[in-house]
């Protein structure tokens, strides 16, 4: 296991692995004989945060989920370094990795016989994985990476983590692991003969190391991130109502609180507009200022607000 006090040169020299963590943290080479804390230091990286993802990938992946608390110090992680290590790792596989895979297959294909289709099928077939794992990541750098980032600010985020937890575990299972195995699969049983067998093999090794980069990954925002924000959400107090924030419904008018009520029940503008005898541009009109003065967008929110300012009877009322 690697220690802060340990030489930065020595951990690249022994451990290769390594070489694509440095860089998603982006840390460059040209070390000296700095130690691994000093370098982090150097260029503002979460030392702790930095060990954990090194140690987990070369010693602990093995290691039962349960049994990492005994460790890891989720607690101690900075999450913020966190986030940003794994917003590079998505931009290093379509930056760099995806692209070179494909170009890889291309060139195998042009020496493969051209009366296959395979070929182009499997192709086909990488395609159609790369564009699950961009709507996968993108889920990640839109929704689940912004979510941490409001509880850092210390506001209270909509959905619960588990959700992302349960959505990100499922699409591991179903689609980064066991599709990419699938793709090797193909190209090792069925890829016609090919005078160029060395083009053809070194994509299929790259696919490998894909497979594990891509499982490391996965692993490090289930087993790291996903603890490290059940710790952050245990530890952050829950906040209370204000006596401005509790008397907030006085800020919206008694049309407006019309409104509402009928948004919360799940009514289209047209719907709203017939029950309170006004127009659906009016209605838009209204629905807009409720926002503005809310700061609240989502369906949900106002849901909560409402039950909190007494709006609606929770007790009649089916959510």
């Amino acid at each position: 296991m690697y220690k802060e006090t340990n030489k930065m040169c020595d951990l690249i020299a022994h451990e290769h692995e390594a070489l694509q963590i440095i860089g998603r943290f982006g840390l460059p080479l040209g070390v000296g004989e700095k130690t691994i804390r000093e370098v982090c230091n150097e260029h503002n990286i979460h030392t702790l945060t930095f060990l954990t993802v090194v140690n987990y990938e070369l010693f602990y992946r093995a290691t039962e989920e349960d049994k990492l608390n005994n460790y890891i110090n989720f607690a101690e992680l900075s999450l913020p370094t966190l986030i940003a290590y794994l917003r590079n790792a998505h931009s290093y596989f379509f930056e760099f990795v995806f692209p070179m895979l494909r170009k890889k297959l291309i060139e195998a294909i042009n020496y493969s016989n051209p009366e296959s289709k395979i070929p182009m099928l499997i192709i086909r077939f990488f395609d159609e994985y790369v564009n699950e794992i961009s709507i996968h990541m993108q889920h990640e750098n839109e929704q689940m990476f912004p979510y941490v980032e409001q509880m850092l600010r210390g506001e209270e985020p909509e959905m619960s983590i588990e959700v992302f937890a349960h959505q990100h575990r499922a699409v591991d299972d179903q689609h980064i692991a066991n599709k990419l195995s699938e793709l090797k699969s193909l190209i090792i049983k069925y890829y016609p003969e090919t005078e160029q067998n060395n083009l053809l093999n070194s994509a299929l090794y790259d696919i490998f190391n894909t497979e594990h980069e891509l499982a490391t990954h996965c692993a490090i925002e289930d087993v790291i991130l996903l603890p490290a924000v059940r710790q952050l959400k245990k530890h952050t107090p829950k906040k209370t109502l204000t006596m401005s924030q509790s008397t907030a419904a006085e800020a919206l008018s008694d049309r407006e609180n019309d409104v509402l009520v009928q948004v919360v029940k799940g009514l289209s503008n047209k719907e709203i507009a017939d029950v309170l005898c006004i127009s659906p541009h009016t209605v838009i009109s209204h629905r807009k200022n409720i926002s503005k003065k809310l700061k609240i967008h989502s369906t949900a929110g106002l849901t909560i607000y409402a039950i909190v300012n007494n709006l609606i009877d929770i007790e009649n009322y089916k959510l």
